[in-house]
Order: structure tokens, then C-alpha cells, then sequence
């Protein structure tokens, strides 16, 4: 067995070079449980973003977002309105997203935005409440815009929405887009809400605590009830030849 010829000088230099890499490891574990919680953070920002950029470039974001919130606080937060055929104003305002190339409200935003104050009017007047008790549902059959005005960037506006009567299948409103700087009706739609599951009258007169017969329609609602009617009898007629060759 050969000793070390420095005898006990390279013991030493040994225990300090074990203490230096002992200092050395427990310095990395240290930064490394340091920066730990920073890289979570970092990985848990990115899947945000990620997820985010997929929720608003995949679908329609916004309006999924405001459809259960406006609901919500038309349910919780503003008053029930008891008389079925008053009007109701929801507000609103153009915003950059809602712009078109010509920079002013897009025409494919006036169905949307109508739909978020047909919501809250359904919601406030108890039919939406009335319908489920019902065991139904309903489902927007029809909708007829009529544009008269732009709306412009940043423009406020309100939605007058009012039920009009009902047959034994759907509801009828019109929805009118007021300019909030002038008054002016920008639009105007009609909408047929159709009733799965339930009548119409026996919704009405759940809440009514009675039968109610419907108001008489106005002279524009009949001519467009026409034309709808007019219009599926021709399909249905179109249908017909092309069922027939197939069964041929």
C-alpha cells in the first residue's frame, strides 16, 4: 500500500473539494426549485393564451359569453314584467367587432344582437319559464330584417322588442334598432318563435292564470305569414319530383 506524498495536504485539498461540490449540488437544487413555480407559471400563461386564441378564432366568442350572461342577469338582476305585449328596450353600442369594410355595423350583427334582446324579453315577460314548465322549447323559425339607416362606430343604440300575438305554433315580435343619438329606426325585424313541445296559447295561459286569445296581428305580419307559408308549399312541391326519382 503507497501513502500520498503529500501526506496529509491532499486529505484536505479532498474535504474541500467534497464540501465545494456538496455546496455545489444543494446551490442547483435550490435554483431549480426556485425557478419551478416561474416555469409553471410561463407553461399555465401559454395554455391560456392558447386556449383563448382557439375559444375567439374558432368560434363566435363573444356572443357565447354574452348569451349566458345577459340571460343571467336578465333572470337574477332586472325586474319581471308582467304584462306579456309591453315593450321592452334592451341597450346596446356599436363596437369596433361589430364594424364591416364600409365601417359601419355589419348587417350579419342586427340578427345576433336581436337574438340577445329577444332573450332578455322572453326571459323578463316569464314565457321562457312558462314554456319549460311546459316541458318545451323554443326555436327561431323565421326572421325578416328591413334596413333603413347605418349604425355607425360606437353609436348607441337600443333594441325595442315587443310580442305581437301568436297562433297555435309560434310567437310573433318585431324588433326595432333605435339610434340612441337621434331616435331614428335604424331596422327593423320580424321574428317567428316557434314553440316545440307546447302551444303558444297554453304558455300564455299558464301565466295568465286564464285563456287569453291573441292580439289581431298587424296588416305587415299577415302578408310576411304569407309569404312564408307560400314559400314551404313551394318547396314542399319542389321536394316532391326529386323523393319520386329516387324511388324510381
Amino acid at each position: 500500500m503507497t501513502s500520498c506524498p503529500l501526506g496529509g495536504l491532499c486529505k484536505k485539498e479532498t474535504t474541500l473539494y467534497s464540501i465545494s461540490l456538496d455546496a455545489q449540488l444543494s446551490l442547483g437544487a435550490y435554483i431549480v426549485s426556485a425557478c419551478i413555480p416561474y416555469l409553471c407559471l410561463d407553461t399555465m400563461l401559454l395554455w391560456l393564451l392558447g386556449s383563448m386564441a382557439a375559444f375567439f378564432g374558432l368560434l363566435d366568442g363573444w356572443y357565447l359569453l354574452r348569451m349566458p350572461v345577459t340571460f343571467l342577469y336578465a333572470r337574477w338582476v332586472l325586474p319581471a314584467i308582467k304584462d306579456l305585449l309591453a315593450e321592452q328596450s334592451f341597450q346596446s353600442r356599436v363596437l369596433l367587432s361589430d364594424l364591416d369594410f364600409l365601417l359601419h355595423m355589419n348587417n350579419a350583427r342586427y340578427p345576433r344582437e336581436a337574438d340577445l334582446a329577444r332573450s332578455v324579453h322572453l326571459t323578463r315577460c316569464g314565457l321562457f319559464r312558462a314554456i319549460r314548465a311546459l316541458g318545451g322549447h323554443t326555436v327561431l323559425s323565421a326572421s325578416s330584417c328591413r334596413f333603413r339607416r347605418s349604425l355607425q362606430f360606437l353609436e348607441p343604440f337600443r333594441i325595442r322588442t315587443q310580442l305581437l300575438g301568436w297562433d297555435e305554433r309560434a310567437f310573433f315580435l318585431e324588433q326595432r334598432f333605435v339610434s340612441g343619438r337621434d331616435g331614428f329606426v335604424c331596422a327593423v325585424l320580424l321574428v317567428r318563435q316557434h314553440v316545440v313541445g307546447a302551444a303558444p296559447g297554453k304558455a300564455v295561459e299558464y301565466l295568465c292564470k286564464r285563456k287569453v286569445e291573441s292580439p289581431e296581428l298587424p296588416e305587415e305580419v299577415l302578408y310576411w305569414m304569407k309569404y312564408n307559408e307560400t314559400s314551404s308549399r313551394r318547396l314542399r312541391a319542389e321536394s316532391v319530383p326529386q323523393e319520386n326519382s329516387k324511388d324510381q
